[in-house]
């Protein structure tokens, strides 16, 4: 599978999922980071708008691109809602090819493993190629990787989530099961969501994929791409990292 695969699916229960599990811990390191400098901000992989949203309403614009329709329809929906349609701009593309002039972006966004669903080097090359032309001179590239990803257990269908009211109002049961490719340094997901209870039960499944460098590897990447390491962070204040951090955030600038 691609690691694009999946996503369209997963569309509507992200913001439910996601707000029983990194919910907002990582959104004012975003913030500070965009507020910091002049120009526009680009999101990779900015999904339902998670992080665009708050970002955005610190007075700064920022463009996000997503591969995924589903998502940017539910990403439109917020940012009417929330009337910051001047604000943020919703880009369907994918991020190994990004549509836009050389030298746009004081800062490109990366947040919570996204750079993680490109699951062979040739994609993740074209990405870091991308990203280096689209950066202003100094620009800076901040990007997160998820940590604990090949330490995961694997196991079949475990009930991982429950929840009164899920996306649809219903309760919701999610089943997921987790393999490791341990050549590849891939982790699959295969996760069922179940709404509702008995005949008139909704089943829905779908599968999503993420392969784990370490950050001495991300580093040897970005430096290729023509990228300088400016900082590696252990924490969502700032803190250096260390083998042992929970959290992996790299921030590399162009030359």
């Amino acid at each position: 599978m691609d690691g694009h695969e999946g996503w369209d699916d997963y569309a509507p229960y992200y913001d439910w999922e996601n707000a029983q599990t990194v919910g907002r811990r990582d959104i004012a390191f975003w913030q500070r980071m965009a507020s910091a400098v002049d120009g526009p901000v680009l999101e990779l992989g900015c999904g339902t708008g998670r992080v665009a949203l708050p970002v955005a309403r610190q007075g700064v614009t920022v463009v996000g691109i997503d591969r995924s329709a589903p998502m940017l329809d539910r990403a439109r929906t917020r940012v009417k809602r929330a009337r910051l349609q001047s604000r943020i701009h919703l880009v369907r593309g994918d991020i190994r090819h990004l549509p836009f002039p050389n030298r746009s972006f004081p800062l490109v966004m990366a947040p919570y493993g996204i750079l993680q669903s490109l699951l062979v080097e040739r994609d993740l090359t074209r990405t870091l190629a991308a990203v280096t032309r689209v950066l202003t001179r100094k620009g800076t590239f901040g990007l997160e990787l998820v940590a604990d990803l090949p330490a995961w257990d694997e196991y079949s269908r475990r009930v991982s989530m429950r929840g009164k009211l899920g996306p649809s109002g219903k309760p919701v049961t999610l089943f997921e099961s987790v393999t490791q490719d341990r050549r590849r340094h891939i982790t699959r997901f295969d996760q069922e969501f179940v709404e509702g209870r008995g005949k008139d039960a909704v089943h829905r499944q779908f599968n999503l994929a993420f392969r784990t460098l370490t950050v001495p590897q991300m580093v040897r990447r970005l430096e290729t791409a023509g990228l300088e390491v400016s900082a590696l962070l252990g924490d969502y204040q700032g803190g250096p990292w260390d083998l042992r951090a929970e959290v992996w955030i790299i921030l590399a600038r162009r030359g």
